[in-house]
């Protein structure tokens, strides 16, 4: 039986290869500095390496007092949406392969809400809008005791797609409108709007619907596409609000 197969490879050639990629990062410390600043960094990296990764690697072996959130580091949490090369995204979803690395990579906190220190934001004002929405399920009547509130397999799939919204912020803090326009509701409260609007076994739908049907509303949208650009979890942000739209000129869902 010939060997050739098996002496073709090598330690030498199954050696994954790592390299130097160079990050600018935008930091502010509020104790320290007036205005933000770009601070410089080398990282040796793999390309299955993530951005997180790299952040990981300047706190913890160049520079401690880096700031950011991060949480399950699967995509799921959503806590460390930021702009990377001028594009929001979840730094643990992106990939250094993905990146060019023969340029810098920008990183930098999400656009329209107050920064805190570093890629660090305060959410509450994004939080709020949320909360305003009414994102929770409002029926009318009890269920039968022992039962639950069933539902079609038709019925579900009208509002599937708003279900995976993660709460990190990439579609509301790219909006153009939001940034210029900090009282505008923003997409992410749009979207988990429309998750119970057009859920069938809620009965609140027009109590959202009004809530929406006002200046800082669905109508402050000018549908540029930039929120369903951003979204992590792929979500037609977009043809959401205009659902929405659609509701509020209907009367209901």
């Amino acid at each position: 039986m010939s060997t050739a197969v098996a002496e073709a490879s090598t330690p030498e050639s199954d050696e994954v290869q790592s390299f130097l990629v160079t990050f600018i990062v935008r930091r502010f410390d509020p104790e320290v500095d007036e205005e933000p600043r770009w601070v410089d960094y080398d990282v040796e990296l793999y390309s299955t390496d993530r951005v997180l990764d790299a952040l990981h690697k300047i706190k913890w072996e160049v520079d401690g007092s880096l700031s950011f959130r991060r949480s399950c580091a699967h995509g799921i949490c959503g806590s460390d949406a930021m702009r990377i090369n001028g594009r929001n995204r979840l730094a643990c979803k992106t990939l250094i392969k993905d990146l060019d690395i023969s340029q810098p990579i920008y990183v930098e906190a999400i656009k329209g809400l107050p920064l805190e220190k570093d890629l660090i934001v305060d959410m509450e004002p994004f939080f709020a809008s949320y909360r305003e929405v009414q994102p929770f399920l409002q029926p009318s009547s009890p269920t039968t005791p022992g039962k639950e509130r069933t539902q079609s397999i038709k019925d579900r799939a009208i509002f599937d797609d708003t279900t995976k919204c993660i709460l990190c912020a990439a579609c509301t803090s790219s909006c153009p409108v939001f940034w210029t326009d900090g009282q505008y509701f923003g997409p992410a409260a749009i979207v988990n709007a429309h998750r119970f609007i057009f859920d069938s076994r809620d009965d609140a739908a027009n109590v959202r619907l009004d809530i929406l049907n006002d200046k800082e509303g669905v109508w402050r949208c000018r549908t540029t596409f930039n929120c369903s650009e951003a979204c992590p979890r792929g979500i037609e942000v977009t043809k959401a609000i205009a659902e929405v739209k659609q509701a509020v000129l209907r009367g209901g869902r």
